[in-house]
């Protein structure tokens, strides 16, 4: 059991007190009970017996799962899932206004919405959307942070039941506070938190004693995505804008003196 959430829902993504999970890579044994939680929580079918779960990539049904990393004589479990951006780019490329980020913290679709367009599929910096090849009325699915559990108060599925505590859930900020506590304590991690930083900040965030290019971790940039348009809607619209204006006016000006001056001579 956690606080309550704060119902009152910020004017700015950068403002809000969110939720989110701090993965200590060193503490994963790969067990998959994040797996197994997750499709019991969000109803998802279970895959064929015959088939190895670390094999199995993120799909419809599929909301995380475990990889194995294997680096040097090291072998290292990651577990995958929706970052859940703090200023994310699957909301800003959405159309319909389908998908959207709630005060939790969690980035959700709103299945009514969605039109299976995909654009937040491409959109995506960490390519986690899916969807659903299955159906003829399909539509995008993801990890919703649990969200029908954070708003009774209750952490998410996979996190209750980390048997290494591996997966640490909690304030966004406090969890950072944690990971840089862990990393400056202990000369074995590496010296960042990702997530942090990258691509404006994510809730869900990463530590580990391996470099994260190596756990297949992409190297992003610390704006987010959506601030580039937001800067261009900004600036360069409006002076656009106005250059189109002076240059309307400029030939308005022109042609009223060709008129004047044809005026003139046939007179």
């Amino acid at each position: 059991m956690f606080n309550s959430i704060n119902k009152t829902y910020p004017t700015r993504v950068e403002e809000l007190d969110s939720y989110g999970m701090l993965i200590d890579v060193t503490k994963c044994i790969g067990c998959g009970s994040c797996y197994v939680a997750c499709k019991i929580a969000n109803n998802l079918p279970v895959e064929s017996e015959n088939i190895p779960r670390a094999s199995l990539d993120l799909s419809s049904t599929r909301f995380t799962n475990v990889f194995t990393r294997r680096i040097g004589d090291k072998y290292r479990f990651v577990k995958i899932q929706c970052m859940h951006c703090i200023d994310p780019a699957c909301v800003a490329a959405c159309t319909v206004g389908a998908m959207r980020k709630t005060e939790t913290g969690a980035v959700v679709v709103d299945e009514s919405k969605c039109v299976g367009c995909r654009y937040c599929m491409v959109a995506c910096p960490f390519k986690i959307p899916r969807f659903q090849w299955d159906k003829q009325l399909a539509i995008v699915a993801k990890c919703t942070l649990c969200l029908n559990r954070l708003e009774k108060g209750i952490q998410p599925a996979c996190a209750s039941v980390c048997p290494t505590n591996a997966i640490k859930f909690g304030k966004r900020k406090e969890l950072i506070e944690e990971a840089w506590r862990r990393i400056n304590n202990n000369e074995k991690y590496v010296k960042h938190v990702y997530g942090e930083s990258e691509v404006g900040g994510t809730s869900i965030l990463y530590i580990s004693d391996v470099p994260f290019e190596l756990l297949g971790f992409p190297k992003l940039p610390e704006y987010s995505l959506p601030s580039i348009t937001e800067n261009w809607f900004k600036y360069a619209v409006p002076s656009i804008i106005t250059i189109g204006i002076l240059l309307l006016g400029g030939a308005y000006l022109y042609n009223e003196r060709l008129n004047k001056k044809r005026r003139v001579i046939y007179e």
